[in-house]
């Protein structure tokens, strides 16, 4: 049996041990593909321990039209660092490479097998799975079951898309597969980062803030191309001010409101829980229900705690119901609450609300657990489009605008607050 040594990044060390399940997901520059594929190799020298025989392993996509889209590539790459060919038992072949003691490493695409063919992996000692955020369901429940040869185990290696990935639902969900031992990897992890790699991060921060979360830090795909806020969130992120945000308890709570409705089809109701700490700018919780009675938002912001909070209102908060003659305005101030309302701004104040808010980010930090599905939103709020014409036609109102209008009305509202005495001007101007 021989043994290979290599430089393993630090981030990969939790994988080294023998596990049922092996995962690794994260942004591009991580060297996930690298670890999992000099992984491979060595075990295949590692093997036959006491069986005498090589190990047998597959690599996985989900499709794979020819050999240009496998990792074969990549580990015939490896092969040539590490030094090895035919004297130590590795032979490269167009399709398949021998490994020592009669061992073999196949290359496949999922969708080529079906119930019967996936049976001709059962005697499988490895199946890494790259690109696995395109896993289908299906594939996966295929596959599981069908390595079962003891001592096998299951790899995968991609880059979030989704939560609702089969991939993630399986390795990042609530509940772990017995024996998963899974990393996220981004590319502040790997020690051989090339100027190269660090270039091309930077221009996608630059030209592509909108896809750069998810290309480089390992984020979902929630960004809109072309959203409003693309770029400030990236900026939030790559400067850490999406991180454990503290509530002062000397300052004021102040919840910020756009008003839903009741009923299936009723738009959300959406509530940022905000202070303003000096300069800071603390975003502290995020809250969205559809189709709820004001009853319910009042009892989550009581449970949770901001039962002294100032609620703050858009225009059409003071606005009688045509029934019961009540408006939110007078039903939260009956519950208790202190209300203000913020006057309609007329014509154009969709855009006001985004430019303020644009200004207003760099001194913005989100309290990272509790404010995600409003980040979602605000990460996907954009302009609406006649292409046929290549004109605009004003923010797109769907899911994401009722969090995104409840933020721009913090921005507003924060723009009218009397500036802190002795200090710094900020670094943003203020609307007039």
């Amino acid at each position: 049996m021989s043994v290979l040594q290599i430089d393993t990044a630090e981030v990969f060390e939790p994988l080294l041990g023998p596990s049922r399940y092996k995962g690794a997901w994260g942004g591009r520059g991580s060297g996930k593909s690298h670890f999992f594929g000099g992984l491979l190799i060595e075990d295949c020298l590692a093997f036959p321990g006491e069986t005498g025989e090589g190990l047998r392993g597959v690599c996985i996509r989900e499709v794979q039209k020819d050999l240009a889209q496998s990792s074969k590539a990549l580990i015939e790459a490896k092969l040539r660092d590490f030094g090895l060919g035919e004297a130590q038992g590795f032979k490269v072949f167009r399709d398949v490479i021998e490994t020592p003691r009669d061992g073999l490493l196949i290359f496949k695409g999922m969708q080529d097998y079906t119930a019967e063919s996936i049976k001709s992996l059962e005697g499988f000692d490895r199946a890494w799975w790259e690109e696995a955020q395109s896993a289908t369901a299906h594939s996966l429940n295929m596959l599981r079951p069908t390595l079962r040869k003891p001592g096998s185990q299951l790899w995968f290696s991609w880059n979030a898309r989704r939560k609702t990935d089969p991939v993630d639902l399986m390795l990042r969900g609530t509940e772990l597969p017995t024996g998963a031992s899974v990393v996220k990897a981004n590319w502040r992890d790997n020690p051989w980062f090339t100027p190269e790699l660090e270039q091309e991060r930077l221009d996608c921060l630059r030209m592509q803030p909108d896809q750069y979360d998810h290309i480089w830090e390992g984020g979902y795909v929630t960004v809109s191309e072309g959203a409003y806020f693309a770029r400030q969130l990236a900026e939030c992120r790559s400067q850490g001010r999406i991180t454990t945000v503290p509530q002062d308890p000397l300052m004021t709570l102040r919840a910020y409101w756009d008003i839903g409705g009741t009923g299936a089809k009723a738009d959300a109701c959406a509530i940022w829980i905000v202070q303003f700490v000096g300069l800071d700018v603390r975003v502290l919780d995020y809250y969205e229900a559809v189709g709820q009675p004001l009853d319910a938002h009042v009892h989550w912001l009581r449970k949770s705690g901001y039962e002294r909070a100032l609620c703050v209102l858009p225009h059409d908060g003071a606005t009688n119901d045509k029934v019961f003659q009540v408006s939110y305005e007078s039903a939260l101030t009956g519950a208790g609450f202190s209300v203000k309302v913020v006057p309609n701004m007329g014509p154009g104040a969709a855009n006001m609300r985004i430019e303020a808010v644009r200004r207003l980010f760099p001194a913005v930090r989100f309290n990272e657990n509790t404010t995600e599905p409003g980040r979602d939103a605000l990460g996907w709020y954009h302009e609406k489009r006649d292409e046929a014409r290549g004109i605009g036609l004003g923010p797109n109102h769907d899911w994401s605008s009722h969090a995104s209008d409840a933020f721009g009305l913090m921005a507003i509202d924060h723009q009218q607050q009397p500036a802190a005495p002795n200090t710094a001007p900020l670094n943003y101007k203020r609307l007039r």
